[in-house]
């Protein structure tokens, strides 16, 4: 039988790069222990008044066809959020989604045609290859420098611009290295999407995980509300990732383009989810700040218990929920050591090299376990380290420890 052109356009590496964690279910399944680090899926429970306010909608009878762009209550309180940060943003400038990613392949189908070009920050997360690809547009990786703590460099985005080029892909807090755009960095990417007439999309789940430094929406930077497309979701923040509830802001235009595309594919997010998001928004969690300093505390437990290791060395990131560790002084590629650290030591972790190629030698460690169990794998994992580079012929040590 005969498939769609879109179905190559939507597999590929970004798809395989979650064997190994879907092998690593497997075998927990099967009843083995294995610690699983490859997925940023939190390890809370969504906070109980979230949950009731679920619960009541349901027994409400908010059972029925809701509105496609989403409740205007919950627009609304998005909207609140964005205009505390100096955004001139209205309900009319919110769609609600079935999640952040929905959100990202729904502006991606209303901004891009075929032929066009959209430059994203690699290592980058899995799925965006997928998701620009399935427009017909193609994606040109900039590459972020390990040496520099994969921090980016505008002047690699504008050496990377051409006549085609319609769009910036960029994610900050950054999935896989934790990094923040700072704000000379977005003054920067503002002006080149000012001269060169580009969109700005900008993927913030992560913004409320935030340990050192400050987010900054680039929407509230002057003459920029007309050409960002911000997506973000209450998945990471609320500990909300099985809800599926994400939105885009952006200009109105964009939003009705939008809204006729979830007419013919989504048909809007349920009622009683929407009625559940209202709560978290309007009436935020007391349990948001423990958190995001749970966080914290998981990543300076990773990072101490790695900076004696002379075989890996961890990147403290400033924010999110993953951090990267350097496993180039073991010789293995990051796919041939992730696979090791499984077989041999059951923890799961991603391989740089998923997320592009200037993660090679660098695996992504997920910060969704209590930091006495990070502590115990991310020893384990360093002892896995040390036995390969010891099978190795004798090299200089490396220097290690978190940069």
């Amino acid at each position: 039988m005969h498939y769609s052109k879109l179905t190559g356009r939507i597999a590929g590496e970004g798809a395989a790069a979650w064997d190994i964690h879907y092998r690593a279910l497997a075998r927990q399944a099967a009843g083995e222990e294995i610690t699983v680090l490859s997925v940023g899926d939190p390890d809370f429970a969504t906070p109980a008044p979230i949950v009731e306010s679920a619960v009541a909608s349901l027994r409400g009878g908010a059972t029925h066809y809701p509105d496609v762009q989403g409740k205007r209550a919950l627009r609304q309180a998005i909207a609140e959020g964005y205009r505390r940060q100096g955004i001139d943003a209205g309900p009319d400038n919110v769609i609600v989604m079935a999640g952040a990613q929905c959100g990202l392949y729904a502006a991606a189908q209303c901004l891009l045609d075929p032929g066009d070009e959209v430059l994203v920050p690699e290592p980058s997360y899995v799925t965006y290859e997928a998701v620009l690809r399935a427009t017909g547009a193609e994606l040109v990786q900039v590459p972020l420098q390990p040496e520099e703590d994969f921090r980016l460099d505008p002047a690699a985005l504008a050496d990377a611009i051409t006549p085609r080029t319609r769009a910036i892909l960029l994610n900050s807090p950054h999935n896989p290295t934790g990094q923040l755009i700072d704000a000379d960095t977005w003054d920067a990417i503002a002006a080149l999407c000012r001269h060169h007439d580009l969109w700005l999309i900008a993927d913030e789940v992560y913004a409320e995980l935030i340990f050192e430094g400050e987010h900054l929406c680039p929407a509230t930077l002057p003459h920029m509300a007309e050409r960002s497309v911000i997506v973000s979701s209450l998945s990471k923040s609320h500990a909300m990732t099985g809800w599926r509830l994400g939105w885009v802001l952006g200009p109105a235009a964009l939003i009705e383009h939008l809204t006729h595309l979830a007419l013919c594919m989504l048909y809007g997010c349920p009622d009683f989810i929407q009625d559940a998001a209202c709560e978290a928004l309007q009436t935020p969690p007391v349990e948001l700040h423990a958190m995001r300093e749970a966080y914290r505390q998981r990543r300076d437990a990773v990072c101490e218990a790695l900076a004696e290791s002379t075989a890996v060395t961890a990147i403290r990131p400033p924010a999110g929920m993953f951090l990267m560790v350097d496993v180039r002084a073991t010789g293995l590629s990051s796919q041939a050591f992730a696979d090791r650290l499984l077989d041999e030591e059951g923890i799961s972790v991603l391989s740089g090299e998923a997320f592009g190629p200037s993660a090679a030698g660098f695996v992504r460690l997920s910060l969704t376990i209590e930091a006495e169990h990070l502590t115990t794998a991310s020893l384990r994992l360093a002892a896995c380290a040390e036995r390969a580079r010891a099978e190795l012929s004798p090299t200089p040590a490396t220097e290690a420890g978190c940069l």
